[in-house]
């Protein structure tokens, strides 16, 4: 024991994390803001001309005969109906959440509080130092989980705006090439990223700050109230995807199975009744979705790194540098990720179609590769050289801070490799999805089947991916490796997030390049951001997915250490461990079910009210007559708000069920399960729906020869093509991206409520009430 007292201290002083932090979470926001005012100085609405330069001579493109003037105001006028409709329908959604808030609130300050009979009075213990009573931790993970949802709905909202402030600019800059299109699109999603990673790192330093304030030397009891956060991120997450999900996909299959299938019209077609509630769902599911799934991810793999190393020696003897670990890796990733935009926005932009893909993927190759070294000085200087406690079964087992480098590493290049490996699953560059669209030409069936098949496949190397980072982190540093390799999976959080974003500004651009026939190249060049646009969301989620599955593991160990339950307590021979197990892997069915069926309704009825309105208003084909596009926003909207209800429900109701009828071992077990079956479901379902929208997409360009020999637009192998990506759309937007959340919510929801459990249930009610009476 001797051997460590002497070796807690760090090469950092104190005050570097306490500018670090702060100083690299404000530098995010501000270049966030530069960003967007560069895209900013792209005007629309005053008749600003898009040139093209060419041999020495300049000319508008197609649109040039229609007059300038109108196309771009029509551009403007169709920004700032989608801008209304996802402004409309987030609002109302936060209404709902607001009501959803408060109700949590009171929950959690009732059972945390109750541990000790809402007591007051301080506990001092036998070594003399004093701990909170069980009110302050109801108190303040009740605030903190008020600032994780407040923190999650910004992100969120703030994502949405900028995404449609960028996407009419987007497309009037496409008509001056790809390069001024790539980089409105590319710098809007990066305003999203750096906007949420600086807010989201501020936000819980000074929350810890605050705190520390009230629990003095109490570290644990501190870090245990933060958790709070990551349960109020995460919760918001789950609505805004599921919403999100529900209303863009009602949409985009009614307007693609009416439009595309039966009038044989191009996509995003003015005169189709439901494209702007398709381009409104862009932003409230992929963007306003993502934005706060990814940052639930950031939230609850803090929490986790931080609730686990409060019980070693890092909490224990208060090693303040080494407890800004997680922060400090989150600080120097932002500022890792901010050179590496900067080479995407300014040094090498991509200048062809053939360009863009590649871009965006070194974007991820080049901030991991800066990262390593980054988190290798983090590492080695803000962590002593060693320390214990970290492993419960044995306290007195030494880690080595080069051991918590090799855990984030570990996560960094896992992302990596799961982002890659869902690109070439995902592009059309490649053979899988151009086996899918080749297997159109015997009609949907076959596309069907092939996609399926590709999504299984997909889940091998991801999944093996994941073993080996777990296998690595737990190794070296047990529950806390595994924490920290999430983290590591994040580091990149800020290039992730505008990738990711990139795609959804690009599909709306093209939606308003279609509507306001801007002409056949510039939809060319749209599509073309488009298409690569599907793969980077792909990637995405994948890094989602993949950082879902350490984070939720994480959160499982948390949860372990806080119920007090042992390797022996936690056998899948236990029954009731095993009977958990069972059911934890039949939630994501479940939940899936749910979602699915619930944007199969919606869209039921989208498709309805769209033949309907082919039907009854005159010229409505011919094009002298205007669609009624309210109508149709008004269904995904009601659609999305009554269905997201029923699986949200689910997913916060089982911790506490199961937690309180059945106690802490089948609650541990109800986790292990969801997190196994959940990773597979997830992969296969975002990475299928990836394969057949990209399988589309390239049937429909016919950039080669074995395209055009399929037929292009309009040919059978197209429509097989549609009915492919319809069916692909809610695994991957909806049920896809909703299962990490689940995974991650019902352990963070555990992991915050396990206090009470271990004081009131351990055994559960009803095993109790069976073994009293046999």
């Amino acid at each position: 024991m001797e051997a460590h007292l002497h070796s807690v201290h760090t090469v950092f002083p104190s005050a570097v994390p306490t500018i670090l932090i702060p100083v690299s979470a404000l530098l995010s926001i501000a270049f966030g803001i530069w960003l967007w005012y560069r895209v900013s100085a792209i005007k629309v609405g005053n008749g600003h001309h898009g040139l093209r330069t060419e041999n020495g001579r300049e000319y508008l493109l197609e649109e040039e005969q229609r007059g300038e003037d109108e196309i771009v105001q029509k551009a403007a006028d169709l920004q700032d109906a989608i801008s209304e409709g996802a402004t409309s329908f987030l609002i109302t959604e936060y209404k709902y959440m607001g009501v959803f808030m408060a109700l949590m609130s009171g929950v959690i300050f009732v059972l945390l509080s109750s541990q000790d009979g809402f007591s007051r009075d301080w506990i001092v213990d036998s070594q003399g130092h004093r701990h909170a009573p069980a009110i302050y931790n109801g108190a303040f993970s009740t605030i903190a989980f008020l600032l994780g949802a407040v923190t999650s709905i910004a992100s969120g909202f703030f994502g949405m705006k900028i995404a449609v402030y960028a996407n009419a600019r987007t497309a009037l800059e496409a008509r001056k090439g790809i390069a001024p299109a790539f980089m409105c699109a590319f710098r809007s999603g990066a305003v999203m990223g750096f906007l949420l990673a600086g807010n989201g790192l501020l936000v819980v330093f000074l929350t810890i700050m605050a705190y520390k304030k009230v629990f003095g030397d109490d570290w644990h009891g501190l870090y245990e109230a933060i958790t709070g956060y990551g349960l109020g991120g995460s919760s918001i997450a789950l609505f805004g995807r599921v919403g999100g999900g529900i209303y863009t996909k009602a949409a985009d299959v009614g307007a693609d199975l009416v439009g595309k299938i039966e009038k044989d019209i191009p996509e995003d077609d003015p005169r189709n009744p439901a494209t702007i509630a398709d381009n409104v769902g862009d932003n409230v599911g992929d963007i306003a979705g993502m934005g706060a799934d990814l940052f639930g991810s950031f939230a609850e793999s803090t929490c986790a790194a931080l609730v686990i190393s409060s019980v070693s020696t890092l909490g224990t003897e208060h090693v303040y540098v080494a407890m800004c670990y997680p922060l400090l890796i989150s600080a120097v990733g932002i500022l890792v990720c901010l050179i590496t935009t900067l080479i995407a926005t300014d040094l090498k932009p991509a200048r062809g179609i053939h360009e863009i893909e590649s871009t965006l993927k070194m974007q991820l190759v080049i901030s991991t590769v800066l990262a390593t070294p980054a988190v290798l000085a983090v590492s080695l200087c803000a962590l002593p050289a060693e320390f214990t406690g970290i492993f419960t079964e044995d306290k007195g087992r030494v880690v080595k801070n080069w051991h918590l480098f090799f855990c984030v590493c570990t996560g960094l290049w896992g992302g990596l490799i799961i982002g890659l490996v869902t690109e070439y699953f995902t592009s059309n560059r490649y053979q899988p999805v151009r086996d899918v669209a080749d297997s159109c030409k015997t009609g949907a069936a076959t596309d069907i089947i092939f996609g399926l098949a590709l999504g299984y496949k997909s889940a091998i190397i991801p999944c093996i991916v994941i073993a080996v980072c777990i296998f690595v982190s737990f190794t070296l540093a047990h529950m806390f490796g595994i924490a920290c390799a999430a983290l590591g999976m994040l580091t990149t959080l800020s290039t992730g997030l505008a990738i990711d974003a990139y795609g959804p500004i690009s599909d709306n651009a093209g939606g308003i390049a279609e509507m306001a026939a801007m002409g056949e190249d510039i939809r060319e060049r749209t599509d073309a951001l488009d298409a690569a646009g599907n793969t980077t969301a792909a990637i995405g989620k994948g890094f989602a997915i993949g950082s879902a599955a350490l984070v939720s593991l994480a959160l499982f160990g948390a949860y372990v250490v806080q119920a007090d339950i042992t390797v022996a307590d936690s056998s899948i021979l236990d029954p009731e461990v095993f009977s958990g197990l069972l059911i934890g892997a039949m939630l994501p069915y479940w939940f899936s079910a749910m979602t699915m069926k619930s944007v199969g309704k919606a869209a039921l009825a989208m498709v309805e009210e769209v033949r309907r309105q082919f039907a009854t208003i005159s010229g409505l084909m011919e094009g002298t007559a205007r669609p009624d596009y309210r109508r149709c926003v008004e269904i995904s909207t009601a659609a999305s708000l009554s269905e997201m209800i029923p699986p949200g429900c689910l997913v916060m109701l089982t911790p506490v069920v199961v937690g309180v009828l059945f106690g802490t071992r089948t609650l541990a077990g109800v986790l292990a399960g969801a997190l196994v079956s959940g990773v597979q479901m997830a992969v296969s379902m975002s990475n299928t729906g990836g394969a057949w929208d990209n399988a589309k997409k390239y049937v429909e360009a016919g950039a080669t020869e074995h395209a055009r020999e399929l037929g292009g637009k309009g040919s059978d192998a197209h429509k097989a093509a549609v009915i492919g990506d319809t069916v692909g759309d809610p695994l991957k937007d909806t049920s896809g991206p909703s299962l990490n959340i689940l995974i991650k919510l019902m352990a963070v929801e555990s992991l915050v409520f396990a206090p009470f459990f271990k004081a009131h249930t351990r055994d559960g009610l009803i095993f109790q009430y069976f073994s009293t009476t046999v």
